[in-house]
């Protein structure tokens, strides 16, 4: 018993003679301090670089980083940073993910050009480790002139994936114009495009289109508009008539002439009539309600809504169901499909829309493009099981081949 109270108070009495000591443990200085160009910038910042100490590295110690113009001063602190903190493994798109990052600090010094010599751009650099009590500087000072990069070299698997997709959405542009009738998934609501106009001109009633509700900037606009020339053109090669309230007036003015467009390239230019193509407002449910109204009146066969939709979407499909119309609707607008694939025969989900105008018109260059696509999507999802697959095993190299920064 005697003998454990012994070894408890021989223990408190080293901690107490000890514990100043080990608080102010004696400081070293930075070993292997050097300055260079910042990797993969504009030139505006240089980095430091000194190796990682254990006397100097621990809560309360900090480095201290001063810049000069001159070899002769003055001195400028530029920065006061922990010494727990600032590493090259934190930055590996300098250095990449070697382990021996961890063994070197790193320090990017952007705040130079007050003290850089105004003739060579040159900055000098000095470094000190200071616990609050005492400082030690490096020995010797280190200068250095920042340099533009041409290339971010951390960025060269993001420009060898573009060459990749881009080759291939080339190589299958070049192989649909040798073969137009290139496989492509069919979609059934572009399949069903004819059988609706077939069936609006039986019936002896018109055709709807509508583009949705966005500008002109928009993609799903610009996709709507090229599907509304497909269409217009299989209605004038049936004779029927196609009526197409627009939202926008430069939609308006937009579709009229690719309407006007579509006639003539059926042949049938003298049966365009440009007053089924007209602007009703750009305000969002008195619009809906004028088509509805339109859609009640006309009884049109055959309704298509192309393009971006928002609330009033239900309303009008749901106006064109209750006449006996067949839908067909095309939208990347995630909120408004379950209300389409509710109201109408066929709907185009997401990206669909944006494949329709290739898959109706078979024009090489869409074609093409939409191949290469869809190729290059195979490869990413494949690229994803194959990194889960390695992720789990707890290997990164495979992961580090796609990292951006």
């Amino acid at each position: 018993m005697m003998s454990y109270k012994l070894s408890v108070i021989l223990t408190a009495l080293i901690i107490i003679l000890f514990l100043p000591a080990l608080a102010h443990a004696q400081l070293t200085p930075p070993q292997e301090f050097r300055a260079f160009d910042t990797p993969n910038d504009d030139g505006k910042s240089l980095s430091l670089t000194w190796k990682v100490s254990l006397e100097n590295d621990r809560e309360g110690v900090y480095y201290v980083i001063s810049a000069a113009a001159s070899a002769d001063g003055p001195w400028y602190q530029i920065d006061k940073t922990l010494s727990t903190i600032g590493y090259k493994s934190d930055f590996p798109q300098y250095f990449g993910f070697g382990d021996d990052n961890k063994l070197w600090h790193f320090y990017e010094a952007s705040k130079i050009p007050d003290v850089m010599d105004p003739i060579t751009s040159t900055a000098y650099f000095r470094l000190a480790v200071t616990d609050g009590t005492k400082t030690v500087e490096f020995p010797n000072m280190v200068s250095f002139a920042p340099q533009g990069n041409w290339f971010d070299k951390s960025k060269i698997n993001i420009l060898i994936f573009v060459i990749i997709f881009s080759s291939l959405i080339l190589f299958f542009i070049s192989l649909a114009r040798r073969n137009p009738n290139l496989f492509i998934r069919h979609i059934p609501g572009l399949d069903a495009i004819e059988e609706t106009i077939g069936r609006a001109t039986e019936m002896g009633r018109p055709i709807l289109y509508l583009n949705g509700l966005l500008d002109m900037s928009s993609l799903s606009t610009i996709a709507s508009t090229s599907i509304l020339g497909k269409v217009a053109r299989k209605v004038a090669n049936y004779d029927s008539q196609i009526k197409v309230p627009c939202y926008d007036p430069i939609v308006m003015s937009v579709c009229q002439e690719v309407v006007k467009e579509a006639y003539a390239e059926a042949g049938r230019p003298d049966a365009f009539k440009q007053d089924n193509i007209f602007f009703i407002t750009n305000d969002q449910f008195a619009y809906a309600a004028a088509v509805d109204g339109l859609i009640v009146r006309h009884k049109p066969a055959a309704n298509l809504y192309m393009g971006y939709y928002y609330a009033e979407s239900l309303l009008i499909a749901e106006t064109g169901a209750a006449t006996g119309a067949m839908q067909i609707a095309g939208t990347d607008s995630i909120t408004q499909l379950p209300f389409f694939i509710t109201t109408c025969d066929y709907t185009l989900m997401g990206e669909e829309l944006y494949a329709a105008s290739a898959y109706l018109s078979r024009e090489p260059l869409q074609l093409g493009s939409l191949k290469g696509q869809d190729i290059s999507k195979a490869f990413i999802i494949f690229v994803l099981i194959i990194g889960t697959i390695v992720s789990t095993a707890e290997s990164l190299f495979f992961i580090h081949l796609f990292k951006t920064f």
